[in-house]
């Protein structure tokens, strides 16, 4: 295999791990949040390690079996449920204060009104949205010499076949804004328990849930300069709403 070998170059990656908030069934919602975490393909391990030891003060019997997802902690469910309130809303804060520390970062969030989008599916939005803006950030690192390629890692659940079939498409034949450049495969979906980095895209789509539908800003404050952006505008975070609807958040206001 001569041709094949002479393409095998070493690639470096980065990786987009993407979660939802928000359902699309469900009448109290009115965004469907999609966010994502995107680091260099070496960083994975040191921000697991940092949630472990969070894990470890909580939970010190079986640490890793502590799964941290946003709703869970606010609501105490599951293995939250023997953890004081006060106990796991600093659990969450310190999670994303983890995030918010590290310039080696960038976050990405969709909050799509569903009434916006209606009657396409706003997950499907959200996600075309959020791989265009992560191929695009991808782009400027090309252009300034850093080759990295990218591959988005999502939670397997009910969206794995139609946002497999999304990406394909987009890969062959583009989106609306154009056509994918910088992105190696099609999604990988892989079980929340297992990778410590679905779980801080959880709870970054929490913390959107919260201030999209909840007016909680808080949570966003922390973590709202790690969104990807050049020169003074964010690019890493969207919000649709419909037409004639006035909103005054954080990235509505620079239109």
């Amino acid at each position: 295999m001569p041709r094949l070998a002479a393409l095998f170059v070493p690639i470096s990656m980065h990786l987009l791990y993407l979660d939802d908030s928000g359902s699309t069934k469900n009448p109290a919602d009115r965004h469907v949040i999609l966010a994502g975490v995107a680091v260099f393909e070496r960083l994975p391990f040191w921000f697991s390690r940092e949630l472990d030891q969070i894990a470890g003060q909580l939970w010190p019997t079986n640490p890793f079996e502590l799964e941290f997802r946003g709703s869970d902690m606010f609501s105490g469910r599951k293995q939250w449920r023997a953890i004081a309130k006060d106990r796991r809303i600093q659990a969450y804060t310190a999670a994303l204060e983890l995030l918010a520390r590290s310039n080696l970062v960038r976050l990405f969030g969709a909050a799509i009104h569903k009434a916006a989008i209606s009657p396409d599916d706003p997950i499907d939005y959200a996600f075309e949205q959020l791989i265009n803006r992560f191929d695009r950030f991808l782009g400027r690192l090309y252009r300034a010499g850093n080759t990295q390629r990218g591959i988005l890692i999502l939670d397997e659940g009910s969206y794995e076949t139609s946002l497999q079939g999304l990406a394909r498409e987009f890969r062959i034949f583009g989106h609306r804004w154009g056509m994918l450049r910088n992105i190696s495969e099609v999604p990988l979906f892989v079980n929340s328990k297992a990778t410590r980095m679905i779980q801080f895209a959880d709870l970054v789509a929490f913390a959107i849930r919260n201030y999209y539908e909840r007016g909680i800003a808080r949570y966003m404050d922390l973590i709202k300069h790690r969104f990807d952006s050049e020169g003074g505008v964010v690019h890493g975070l969207v919000h649709f709403v419909p037409a004639g609807v006035g909103c005054s958040c954080l990235i509505c206001r620079q239109r």
